[in-house]
């Protein structure tokens, strides 16, 4: 149910129990939430979303990120910003051919 509170809390740099010590839950909980064993609370989803600057929708995998929000409203880690750096040295062309292929992984997820 909380589908997008890995990549959050990943993002963001934090462990599963620096997340659990501010909710006031245990660490164990943030794992089940993350690999989808149990279900919280809406309370918890709340906070959870209030410690992460995004809501409750995005948190559950309700809604995509706001428009206009650079990069989902994530902040990229350094591997994608190493993507980044080499994806401005291609050609338009090579650039082309990558995004080609991006979205053809993103629709065989649909």
């Amino acid at each position: 149910m909380v589908k997008n509170l890995r990549a959050l809390r990943l993002q963001k740099g934090v462990s599963q129990q620096a997340v659990a010590c501010h909710l006031g839950i245990t660490q164990q909980s943030v794992y089940r939430y993350e690999k989808d064993k149990f279900e919280p609370d809406i309370a918890t989803l709340m906070a959870l979303a209030d410690y992460f600057g995004t809501t409750v929708d995005f948190l559950i995998g309700h809604t995509p990120p706001e428009e206009g929000e650079p990069f989902g409203g994530l902040e990229p880690d350094k591997s994608e910003l190493a993507l980044l750096r080499d994806m401005r040295m291609l050609t338009a062309e090579e650039k082309r051919s990558i995004q080609l292929v991006i979205e053809n992984y993103l629709r065989g997820r649909r």
